[in-house]
């Protein structure tokens, strides 16, 4: 039987990379490249600019003219609700995986649900639970609170206290591209729009992300998967286009339609 030790180290490795999938959204990547205000609603929410990495990257705007989607799909919706408020019980299938690991990597924030809300929501509904440490959580909330300090940079806000009315960052997954699939094990690239308001006059600003994800069958469920994290071949990544540029079907992208 593994020790103590060993149990928290295989935790804190997990941290180290998998938690990438619930850390980079809301963190540095959420803030890295060129934004533009939305503007009027369109097929795919309106213009926005894209964030490849932790670094800047070139700002991505997206055309006006909207070329459809090749390929769509309805995720399923998980079975109920946890404790957590988390959808969970997904059915055992490339889709049921899928449509976790997008619940896995949309959160909301706002003047109620701070950084720490959701990331440890997340950790909580989505992490197997072998794979969870009180360490692990700790290091979530500490870089939650960078989090919280980025968005408020980001959005002119003074530091601490609640959002004020009005003001948000919400990540919404919008597309993905499966990289490997088997009966108890999926990765995949998932493409995340990301978009932030400083206050009820302030205009919305958006941006993509894209961001690697795993997930493996688990005690009757998907579960964010290190093992599957560390497996997944991320030598071919899809370049961050929004659905309805033409470039979208050129990469490879699903688009995702709202929850069957």
């Amino acid at each position: 039987m593994p020790t103590r030790g060993t149990r928290n180290s295989k935790s804190m490795w997990v941290a180290g990379g998998l938690l990438a999938t619930v850390l980079v959204l809301t963190g540095y990547m959420a803030f890295s490249g060129d934004d533009e205000e939305t503007g009027p609603p369109g097929p795919a929410g309106g213009s926005a600019s894209a964030a490849a990495s932790p670094s800047p990257a070139p700002s991505y705007t997206r055309p006006e003219e909207w070329t459809e989607p090749d390929r769509w799909a309805a995720l399923p919706r998980g079975q109920r609700t946890d404790a957590h408020g988390s959808q969970v019980g997904y059915p055992k299938s490339t889709e049921g995986a899928v449509s976790m690991m997008a619940a896995a990597n949309s959160m909301s924030i706002d003047s109620e649900r701070d950084a720490a809300d959701e990331q440890l929501r997340i950790y909580r509904s989505y992490f197997a639970a072998g794979d969870q440490s009180d360490e692990t959580a700790e290091k979530i909330e500490l870089n939650a609170a960078q989090t919280d300090k980025l968005l408020r940079k980001e959005l002119g806000l003074p530091a601490g206290g609640p959002l004020p009315a009005g003001a948000y960052m919400r990540n919404t997954v919008v597309g993905y591209k499966v990289i490997k699939e088997s009966d108890d094990e999926v990765s995949v690239w998932l493409l995340t729009r990301v978009v932030r308001k400083g206050g009820e006059t302030s205009p919305e600003r958006a941006s993509y992300s894209r961001s690697l994800s795993a997930a493996a069958w688990k005690d009757g469920d998907w579960k964010l998967s290190g093992e599957a994290f560390s497996a997944a071949d991320t030598t071919d990544k899809p370049a961050i286009v929004a659905p309805g540029d033409a470039a979208f079907n050129d990469a490879g992208w699903v688009a995702i339609r709202e929850a069957s």
